[in-house]
């Protein structure tokens, strides 16, 4: 049996951590993509990244797989991505899950609101 403590340490050791600032020189490039995993409520409330594919951690899976019918054409393997949540657990785990799908260059951003005080700009929903 695994904790979500132990769960989020395997994420965590998985998955790089960037910075907010890592991520500002990331933002608009075409072989990148941010994923805001965050519920649609949040993201109503807040804003997102621009240009952030926003799905609930919920459903990242279905949304990343070619295979799945719900799959989104944006994911590509060939790109990286960003994940990005409220204080960074989600975006831990559901990098960790993207890298066990294939998907090799995932970093974690953490929370949103490391974004905002770091200045990058915001998208309104």
């Amino acid at each position: 049996m695994r904790t979500v403590k132990q769960m989020l340490e395997e994420a965590n050791n998985a998955v790089p951590r960037i910075t907010p600032e890592e991520a500002k020189a990331l933002a608009g490039r075409a072989d990148v993509l941010f994923l805001d995993v965050r519920e649609p409520p949040e993201v109503a409330t807040t804003g997102k990244v621009p240009g952030a594919l926003s799905i609930p951690r919920g459903l990242v899976e279905f949304r990343a797989d070619p295979e799945s019918p719900l799959h989104d054409a944006q994911f590509d393997r060939a790109k990286t991505i960003v994940a990005y949540c409220a204080s960074g657990g989600r975006s831990a785990l559901v990098g960790k899950t993207l890298k066990d799908m294939g998907y090799e260059n995932v970093r974690n951003l953490g929370g949103f609101k490391g974004w905002l005080d770091a200045g990058g700009p915001v998208e309104k929903v």
